[in-house]
């Protein structure tokens, strides 16, 4: 371990190389999750109510379904079925060395499995360079991570998972612990002020309209990013996510047919404006400032 933070600290070509294979194939398992863990979740509470309602439903017909992990059963292609090699799964060169194809079927793989581990690469090595080779690059990595899919699932899904956003929350305060980031106590208040906030909006909201304009998973998202960067920069957060979910919101519904009425996840908006917060949250609040002041 002693000799891999020599190198890292005295060669920024081993350093950034690491962090940009490493990230490859974490985006590559990112897939796994984005696409598993919303059908482990739907197994999981078709199981529960099967128990609850054990009466009713021992008469009803069932049917088999695979038990889905992380792990298991082997990563398959969509249209034939055919059990993915591990050679047809390396990150990004794959894809371009299949053309974008099954190897059986021929049947497209989408373009979105190898983007998202160049994402997930590019993002990491924006972490290592702004936070350099300290231990605080390791914490915000497993949090772009996280939130790389948190992003994918609620798009996907409507869904933030809190077997990602609490553990997330957790590692925030952690982090915090000796002033990481942010003072401790700012943590604490952050990841408090975070969930009440959105929590008062979501019941007024609520109450004025007799509809739910967010999920709870939002709430627990926001406080997250409080326990991350302090309650000071929530403010900023939220008004940088109104943005970005009204730029995209607008884009969906110019360049996709998307419906006026339909409902837009509002996570995956605050998770990018998370991201940038806790990277360059407090030049762009005092710019902010200095505009309107």
């Amino acid at each position: 371990m002693a000799e891999f933070i020599y190198l890292s600290e005295n060669n920024a070509l081993f350093f950034y190389g690491f962090i940009f294979v490493l990230s490859l194939m974490i985006g590559s398992f990112l897939n796994v999750v984005i696409y598993r863990l919303p059908k482990m979740l739907e197994q999981g509470w078709y199981q529960e109510c099967r128990e609850f309602l054990a009466d009713e439903l021992k008469h009803a017909s069932t049917t088999d379904e695979t038990i889905l992990t992380l792990s298991t059963p082997n990563s398959t292609c969509p249209h034939c079925q055919h059990s993915i090699r591990f050679y047809e799964n390396i990150p990004v060169i794959s894809w371009l060395l299949l053309k974008g194809k099954c190897s059986q079927c021929k049947n497209k793989i989408s373009a979105r499995y190898p983007l998202i581990e160049i994402s997930t690469a590019l993002l990491s090595l924006v972490i290592a360079q702004h936070f350099g080779v300290t231990i605080i690059t390791c914490y915000a990595l497993i949090l772009t991570w996280g939130l790389i899919a948190l992003t994918m699932i609620d798009f996907d899904h409507m869904l933030l998972p809190d077997q990602i956003v609490l553990p997330l929350l957790w590692l925030g305060l952690i982090v915090n612990l000796s002033n990481g980031i942010v003072p401790l106590q700012d943590a604490v208040i952050g990841a408090i002020a975070g969930y009440v906030s959105l929590f008062s909006v979501f019941w007024l909201f609520k109450l004025a309209t007799g509809k739910e304009g967010m999920g709870f998973g939002d709430f627990k998202l926001f406080a997250l990013f409080g326990a991350w960067v302090g309650w000071q920069l929530l403010p900023l957060l939220i008004l940088m996510a109104s943005v970005v979910g009204a730029i995209i919101g607008i884009s969906l519904i110019i360049f996709k047919n998307h419906q006026k009425g339909q409902a837009i996840p509002f996570g995956p908006y605050i998770a990018i404006a998370g991201w940038i917060t806790l990277l360059w949250g407090d030049l762009i609040w005092s710019w902010y400032l200095s505009q309107v002041l």
